[in-house]
């Protein structure tokens, strides 16, 4: 199973947390400014994604000044300040790097399927990238990235529970907001679980573990 969020999301306007919508939002400061093609913005982007990152496998996130994420890319403040609010912001806009590189998979056509199809396309991302970069993020820093992760994959997973239980005529057995939720939550705790064990597990051998978890819930909606 190799699909993942569908390519109708629109990555560049802005999300409402708890309201069911495909739009994922493109981070920046003050007004949410377009994305440009400017390859020179998406180099400096990419350099204080990074930036921040190592520094976050070195010490505390909360430790971690802007200053010396500028001092690591070698950015200046100002430019960081045109694209992001603070730290978190700039942690955050990672997301949403993820998200546009794994949503473009064409939609399949079992509804409930559909809802859980970004599982394995964020787990294999999250592998090769820990893998390629060295040691893992500290905790906190973690926990801040996850946290936006589990926002940002209920509203998706909402919108995608909607199509299940559309044109039936009984109401669901469960909520459909909470059911998002706990599918959302779900996978992160199985992401946290993943990521801090010591057990060599394959990106799908994870995955079975989620939908293990998740499947039987959503079966009952």
């Amino acid at each position: 199973m190799s699909s993942s969020l569908p390519a109708s999301v629109d990555l560049n306007r802005p999300i409402v947390k708890n309201t069911p919508t495909r739009e994922v939002r493109n981070r920046t400061s003050g007004a949410n400014r377009p994305e440009t093609g400017d390859r020179r913005v998406q180099r400096t982007k990419t350099s204080l994604r990074a930036a921040l990152i190592g520094l976050a496998r070195e010490k505390p996130y909360d430790s971690i000044a802007v200053k010396e994420i500028l001092d690591r890319a070698n950015v200046g403040r100002s430019t960081f300040y045109a694209h992001f609010r603070d730290k978190k912001d700039l942690l955050e806009s990672g997301i949403h790097e993820m998200l546009r590189s794994v949503h473009g998979r064409p939609r399949v056509r079992d509804a409930l399927e559909q809802v859980i199809a970004f599982s394995l396309p964020i787990l294999e991302y999250v592998n090769q990238h820990r893998r390629a970069d060295g040691p893992k993020m500290m905790r906190a820093g973690r926990i801040v990235m996850h946290d936006h992760l589990r926002d940002v994959l209920a509203d998706l997973i909402a919108e995608d529970i909607a199509l299940v239980i559309r044109g039936r005529r009984s109401p669901p057995r469960m909520p459909a907001d909470l059911v998002a939720r706990h599918v959302a939550s779900t996978f992160v705790l199985v992401l946290n679980w993943w990521v801090d064990g010591e057990a060599a597990l394959t990106p799908r051998e994870v995955d079975a573990r989620f939908r293990s978890l998740v499947v039987p819930t959503l079966e009952a909606l």
